[in-house]
C-alpha cells in the first residue's frame, strides 16, 4: 500500500468542499466530525481513518474510493478489487490492523493467481489437453 500523504489529502478535501460550496463548519456537521478536527485534516495535521474518510466522502457526495486513492490507502487501479478494498476499509466492525491483514491476504491471492496464469503448463498437462492426431 502507498503511504498516506496527509497534506495533499487535506488540500484535496478542501478543494472538494469548496466545489460543493460548503463551509468548513457545514461539512464537519454533515460528516459527523468536529469542526477543529476537519480543519486539522484539511491543513494536513491529522491522519483520518478510513471510516472518517468515508463519512467525509458521503457528505461531499463523492466516492469513498476517490478519497482512499487520494489518501494513498488504495492504489489507483483499473477496478481490480477496488470496491472490495473500499468495503473492507470502511467496515466499522473490524480494526485497522485487521483491515490491513485482510487486504494483504487478498493481494497475496491476486499475485498467486497472476503468477499461475503466466506459468506455462507442464509436459503432463500439455499431453492431457492436446488431442491425438492418430485417431
Amino acid at each position: 500500500m502507498a503511504s498516506l500523504n496527509v497534506a495533499s489529502l487535506g488540500e484535496y478535501i478542501r478543494e472538494q468542499r469548496r466545489n460543493a460550496q460548503y463551509s468548513l463548519r457545514q461539512l464537519a456537521e454533515a460528516a459527523g466530525v468536529s469542526n477543529p478536527y476537519l480543519s486539522q485534516i484539511e491543513r494536513g495535521l491529522r491522519k483520518p481513518s478510513a471510516e472518517i474518510l468515508q463519512q467525509i466522502a458521503k457528505a461531499l457526495r463523492i466516492s469513498a474510493e476517490t478519497l482512499y486513492v487520494q489518501a494513498g490507502i488504495l492504489e489507483e487501479r483499473r477496478g481490480e478489487g477496488l470496491e472490495l478494498r473500499a468495503s473492507i476499509l470502511a467496515d466499522p466492525l473490524i480494526n485497522e490492523q485487521q483491515k490491513q491483514a485482510l487486504l494483504a491476504v487478498y493481494d497475496a491471492f491476486l499475485k498467486e493467481n497472476a503468477a499461475s496464469a503466466v506459468t506455462p503448463p507442464t509436459d503432463g498437462e500439455a499431453t492431457q489437453n492436446t488431442p491425438r492426431e492418430d485417431r
